[in-house]
């Protein structure tokens, strides 16, 4: 199926409040959620656009379990503020910039309002702008550049 038809697709969903929409053509088949609070997921599910739905929040104490893990080497920041977490509304991988010799979008410290670009998420050749949904200060960037995500994982938390 041709990705510009998903893309509209997603938009038409988006803009008509209809809660799910599956499409077959021949042999292939997708399913569109308005919702991102979806428990599972699927190949056949493509996740709703980013600006439609706000990411959940979680304490930083869960946070702080899910990021480290006891074999790996992550620069996961060992304290990790209270704040307004954003999370990873879609599996891919994260770049910090547009481009390896741009400057990175967002370092801790740095003001940032509502619709300013965080970082890029890369899902099936598409690369998708993850925006600020609150403004503040970057309190603690949570993944580094060309590291996998997954789904919900906690990307940025905002003071």
């Amino acid at each position: 199926m041709d990705i510009r038809k998903i893309k509209k697709l997603i938009e038409l969903v988006d803009e008509s409040g209809v809660a799910e929409i599956e499409i077959k053509e021949g042999e292939e088949s997708v399913r569109i959620r308005s919702r991102i609070d979806v428990p599972t997921y699927s190949p056949s599910m493509v996740m709703p656009p980013i600006h439609s739905a706000a990411p959940t929040v979680q304490s930083a104490t869960h946070v702080i379990e899910q990021s480290a893990s006891p074999n790996s080497e992550s620069q996961a920041p060992t304290h990790i503020p209270d704040g307004h977490v954003v999370n990873s509304p879609m599996v891919g991988t994260l770049y910090r910039a547009p481009s390896p010799e741009a400057p990175s979008f967002i370092e801790v410290g740095k003001e940032v309002k509502v619709g300013d670009t965080l970082c890029i998420v890369e899902a099936m050749k598409m690369m998708n702008q993850i925006e600020a949904d609150k403004s503040g200060v970057i309190a603690a960037i949570l993944v580094e550049n060309g590291q996998p995500v997954e789904y919900g994982q906690p990307l940025v938390i905002i003071k």
